[in-house]
């Protein structure tokens, strides 16, 4: 049943597609004439590519090559202000590569965030089980300003692997909400709803990203196992890249393509959405050891099936994906002021580099919201 337009955003203009209900799309106002773009695709028919300019194409695509690096290291706090360049630069190409390619890989199937939720864990798993290891290296963190937790991760090990479930759940948690799901939902939501769920990338295209990634991961590896002088052990690495495969696979299900019922239900206003993100936060440290473990990990499944549940809701649109996408970025650099760089930095640097992270977070959250009220103000949107 289609939902009814959303308060916040003005009465509906138009019967929402199939297309429209799965993927959260919005349409401009005054579309009086469809175009081409405007027809419903099937569920099962991949999108096309952007017909656009390809400087045009490239724009986003480049934005989220710089902004996924950044997200996932500079954000929280992990590097004072003179390393952001440099993380930009050899950090770039596998974060950067792993979200344009995540992104892509959804929208060309038509699929919506369970798709890029799933990848998104897939590639944090990736990370650290595979390409630096971190998962099952014990010293990896000695050299920096966080050997002290290793104590805390020693806490939870998990028996016959030897990798602690609190480094997994914040690494590979930090990689889903900073790397990947943050980048995407605002490059997205700078977008225009025509662009917003289009793939940007054709086969080239995303054969060049590819390889860029593997370079990427392949120089990170070639360091990290030199420097650390760490390799996992071969069950290790068969659980790491098994639990991989399970992700990824579970991700291309055909069911992540099809359209969602809409409940009569109204979905809140949107700035309500980012409050289980923001408890996952602040709950999931509140006690060490195996009970806070369960803890984050019960915070954590509730509040992703209650914005599930929610985006099932009328009303839903792009501005309750943002502020899902966008409240872990949000709160990881309001915390960058009271945690450590990585590697020892000047306090003047410190607090130059946190100063320039919630100047940049601010802009481009405050920015995407002000492009989705000012692109249609008077448009529904979409469930996603």
């Amino acid at each position: 049943m289609p939902a009814g337009p959303d308060p916040a955003e003005g009465p509906a203009t138009h019967r929402p597609s199939t297309t429209d209900r799965q993927a959260g799309v919005d349409r401009p106002a005054g579309a009086d004439h469809p175009t081409r773009t405007d027809r419903p695709a099937t569920t099962d028919r991949p999108a096309t590519t952007d017909r656009l300019p390809l400087r045009r194409r490239l724009l986003p695509v480049i934005a989220l090559l710089l902004l996924a690096p950044w997200a996932a290291e500079c954000s929280w706090g992990g590097f004072a202000i003179d390393d952001f360049l440099p993380v930009l630069i050899f950090l770039g190409p596998m974060y950067g590569g792993a979200a344009i390619l995540i992104r892509e890989t959804a929208r060309h199937l038509g699929a919506g965030w369970p798709t890029i939720v799933l990848l998104a864990a897939a590639f944090g798993v990736l990370q650290a089980g595979l390409v630096d290891q971190s998962l099952f290296n014990p010293d990896f963190l000695d050299d920096t300003q966080y050997a002290d937790t290793r104590a805390a991760a020693e806490a939870t090990l998990v028996p016959g692997l030897d990798f602690s479930l609190r480094q997994a759940f914040d690494y590979v948690g930090n990689h889903i909400v900073l790397t990947i799901c943050a980048p995407i939902v605002l490059i997205e939501s700078f977008l225009g709803a025509d662009r917003r769920l289009r793939p940007w990338l054709g086969r080239t295209g995303l054969l060049v990203v590819g390889l860029v990634y593997l370079l990427g991961s392949l120089f990170i590896f070639s360091n990290i196992s030199g420097d650390k002088v760490f390799l996992a052990s071969p069950l290790q690495l068969t659980f790491a890249t098994s639990l991989v495969l399970a992700l990824v696979a579970t991700a291309l299900l055909p069911r992540w393509r099809r359209p969602r019922p809409r409940r009569t239900r109204r979905a809140p206003h949107p700035l309500w959405v980012g409050l289980p993100v923001v408890l996952v936060r602040l709950g999931s440290d509140v006690t060490p050891g195996w009970p806070g473990m369960i803890v984050a990990l019960a915070l954590a499944a509730v509040a992703g099936g209650l914005i599930a549940n929610l985006s099932t809701r009328g009303g839903w649109g792009q501005r309750h994906v943002l502020v899902a996408g966008s409240a872990g970025l949000v709160m990881a650099a309001a915390f960058a002021y009271v945690v450590p760089p990585y590697s020892p930095a000047s306090p003047a640097a410190a607090l130059a580099g946190d100063i320039a992270v919630t100047v940049v977070t601010v802009t481009l959250v405050v920015g995407a919201w002000w492009r989705l009220r000012r692109a249609s103000p008077t448009v529904h949107v979409g469930a996603s």
